[in-house]
């Protein structure tokens, strides 16, 4: 079993910073509505949770 590493601390209302293994990453969004997330490993990721359980996710690998 792989033994992984995550924390999130928020520093705004609206914004956090996740640190995990491999990267950091910085999320802007409420936990009612849109997030949107920027990854140093060059991710940008839209989603948003919908009703019913269901979630909507959209990832985009930006050009270095």
């Amino acid at each position: 079993m792989p033994i992984t590493f995550r924390k999130s601390f928020q520093i705004l209302p609206g914004v956090r910073i996740n640190l995990n293994r491999r990267s950091k990453s910085i999320t802007f969004g409420f936990k009612n509505g849109p997030h949107y997330t920027r990854s140093s490993t060059g991710r940008d990721t839209t989603s948003m949770d919908l009703p019913g359980g269901f979630g909507y996710r959209s990832t985009r690998r930006r050009s270095r």
